[in-house]
């Protein structure tokens, strides 16, 4: 049984002791990491990964040698355990990239191209700008209409009654985030697919945000691609993407031409970054860390629902002082239930940016403005007021970090 499972105030304690950037007095204090969503601290069997590769050698794949066969195997390695984690059939449906941002607009021109001037797709108002961005630029090359799902109030939820409106027999690709990045509201993403595969149409899936905090299973949700970005998760600048086996060998990529023809490695543009790839698989082990079971993916179902519990002990407490705080307007779900430990704020007196840079002088990190969630902030009719003070927690948070932080919102507010 792990030694952290479950998770709660005590082992917490010696759970961060695997951070070094946890453990690092920045100007005389202990820094409280509240920007995860941002990007996540690294455990150190990550951080040594890195250099564990470029140590003992580092070569591209296809060489008559050793070296070249190791980095061959720890790609292989790396495949076998991204398709644990998405829950893939295969590790053929596993690609790796630079970002998240990156493949998501080189597959949105790959996808594109099976569009016609007049076809339509559906992106949403509380996604990510990569989630967003990408499919709208590839659908005004192409003559294609976008339609926006809206969200409900100040909650943020994405109002799915407009899905079945605008489902029809043109409507070629639905493209929603799994969780905000900004709000941490939830998506019930298995109703998006159910109703966009039953139209016909492509479902694309962004699960950037809601790696960190619960696992995914591709072949119970359907989705025909689902994307993920490693440093959100513990682990590297390193972009991994599902996609259905059928879609990687028929869909026609963007590469250079001598590149190979078979899928996945068709999609992975110029040389992948291994020793970033040595990292990921550190990554996947650390987090199984977390959980028990006989296998890879028992043991990473435990540690979620692990991560899970205890984020929410976060939560509860974190909203349970938020009540007591005068002046302050709380975007996102009110409760526990269906959100991420991320918490998106505006103050009646102060900007979020003025807020940001308060709590950043007392070594508290958050971020404020859009967050390049600018289409939910320009909903909620916010952006140009400075938008939101995000506090994005991990299962590395504390409830003290908590109490920091709120002594610190007391001291500017008051």
């Amino acid at each position: 049984m792990s030694s952290f499972l479950p998770l709660n105030d005590s082992n917490v304690v010696e759970l961060r002791q695997q951070f070094p950037a946890l453990m690092a007095l920045r100007n005389e204090q202990s820094p409280v990491y509240f920007d995860g969503p941002g990007g996540t601290q690294l455990p150190e069997q990550v951080i040594g990964a890195y250099a564990q590769y470029l140590q003992q050698g580092n070569s591209n794949l296809g060489g008559q040698f050793s070296v070249s066969r190791d980095t061959v195997d720890l790609v292989n390695i790396c495949r076998e355990k991204g398709a644990t984690l998405f829950g893939a059939e295969s590790k053929d449906e596993i690609v790796f990239g630079a970002n998240m941002t990156s493949m998501v607009f080189h597959f949105s021109r790959a996808i594109s191209q099976t569009w016609q001037a007049g076809d339509e797709i559906i992106l949403s108002d509380i996604d990510h700008g990569s989630n967003r961005s990408s499919w709208a630029m590839a659908a005004k090359d192409r003559g294609v209409k976008v339609h926006y799902l809206p969200i409900i109030g100040d909650t943020c939820e994405l109002d799915l009654s407009k899905l079945d409106e605008l489902l029809n027999e043109k409507t070629r690709l639905v493209a929603v985030t799994a969780a905000s990045n900004l709000s941490g509201t939830m998506v019930d993403i298995e109703a998006v697919v159910q109703r966009a595969k039953a139209n016909g149409s492509m479902a694309f899936i962004d699960a950037v945000h809601l790696l960190p905090h619960q696992i995914v299973n591709v072949k119970e949700l359907g989705a025909d691609f689902v994307a993920g970005s490693a440093y959100k998760f513990f682990g590297p600048h390193l972009g991994v993407m599902y996609g259905r086996k059928e879609h990687l060998e028929s869909l026609v990529p963007y590469k250079v031409e001598p590149a190979p023809t078979y899928a996945p490695n068709c999609w992975e543009t110029g040389t992948l970054n291994f020793e970033a790839l040595s990292a990921f698989s550190q990554a996947i082990d650390y987090l199984a860390s977390l959980g028990e079971g006989k296998t890879l993916r028992a043991q990473l179902e435990s540690a979620y629902d692990n991560i899970h519990q205890y984020e929410c002990s976060l939560t509860e407490y974190f909203l349970s002082k938020l009540q007591a705080l005068s002046g302050v307007t709380l975007y996102g779900m009110q409760e526990v239930e269906n959100r991420t430990a991320t918490f998106a704020l505006r103050f009646d007196d102060f900007s979020p940016a003025e807020v940001s840079a308060h709590l950043g002088e007392q070594e508290i990190y958050t971020w404020s403005g859009h967050l390049y969630a600018d289409r939910l902030t320009d909903a909620l009719k916010i952006t140009d007021k400075g938008g939101i003070l995000r506090i994005g927690m991990m299962h590395y948070n504390t409830k003290a970090e908590i109490d920091r932080l709120f002594e610190a919102l007391d001291t500017l507010l008051k």
